[in-house]
């Protein structure tokens, strides 16, 4: 891939808020977690990170193996002989990862409480809103009419599913630079004033261009004031444009991040 997709990946901030936000969609709690549903989903999504970028998934991969062993462990019979005093040990790596999974999500929660409060002293003192930090904040927290990070790549998932995408025998890379797509889809976003994610990767079945595609419409959510909503559980995500019709078109905004390597 280009050095031109390389923009923002640091927004999938690790295998642990995957892992968080799976045991979330399954409706269980943390320490109820069926290993066998959620690391077939864990693998699903670990499929569409490699497709976006293989740089990206080394950690998620490392979890992924952990995972499988601990449910290869859940599925097999233990030894008849085995007594009451070695179970605990035997139970050790699951407890382990119930354990970081707990302390993840107490952090996170932390993060995102203290998020809102800053979101609403800056409603109370409006003036002051240029001067609200843009850095420090989770990526992965981010949540834009109730769809998440996770949401898109689901998404993005369940639309590599019904394509054919073209494998190249030899590497291609892709030079068209980030910022066209982003004003390509920002514009139709605009025009139509309601674009359903799929229908952005209609007619194309070029690795470089679905990726290209996925990224620029993170990009327009986080950093252009477009919204998304999924009105139904695990079915359409549709990108909206901006409220506010005087924000700035995508092409306006600092490119800076577009050769990002």
């Amino acid at each position: 891939m280009s050095s031109t997709y390389r923009i923002n990946l640091d927004m999938f901030s690790g295998p642990l808020d995957l892992l968080l936000y799976l045991v979330r969609r399954n409706e269980v709690e943390i320490v109820e977690v069926s290993l066998s549903r959620i690391t077939t989903q864990f693998e699903e999504y670990l499929e569409v990170l490699k497709f976006i970028d293989l740089d990206l998934v080394g950690d998620f991969i490392v979890l992924a193996s952990t995972l499988i062993e601990l449910k290869s462990r859940e599925v097999l019979p233990r030894p008849a002989e085995e007594s009451e005093a070695e179970q605990p040990d035997a139970d050790k790596p699951m407890n382990e990862l119930i354990q970081q999974l707990l302390e993840y999500k107490k952090f996170k929660d932390a993060a995102t409480a203290l998020e809102d409060r800053s979101a609403e002293w800056q409603d109370r003192f409006p003036r002051l809103t240029n001067d609200r930090p843009r850095q420090g904040k989770d990526p992965a927290a981010d949540t834009i009419k109730e769809v998440e990070l996770w949401d898109l790549v689901s998404a993005l998932s369940r639309i590599l599913r019904t394509k054919i995408v073209t494998k190249e025998s030899r590497i291609r890379y892709d030079e068209t630079p980030i910022s066209v797509y982003i004003e390509r889809i920002g514009e139709r976003v605009r025009a139509e004033r309601r674009v359903a994610f799929s229908s952005c990767f209609e007619g194309s079945n070029d690795r470089g261009r679905i990726v290209g595609t996925f990224l620029a419409i993170l990009e327009l959510l986080r950093h252009h004031q477009y919204r998304a909503e999924q009105p139904v559980d695990f079915e359409e995500i549709w990108v909206l444009p901006p409220l506010d019709p005087n924000a700035p078109l995508p092409q306006q905004r600092n490119s800076a991040n577009d050769t990002e390597a």
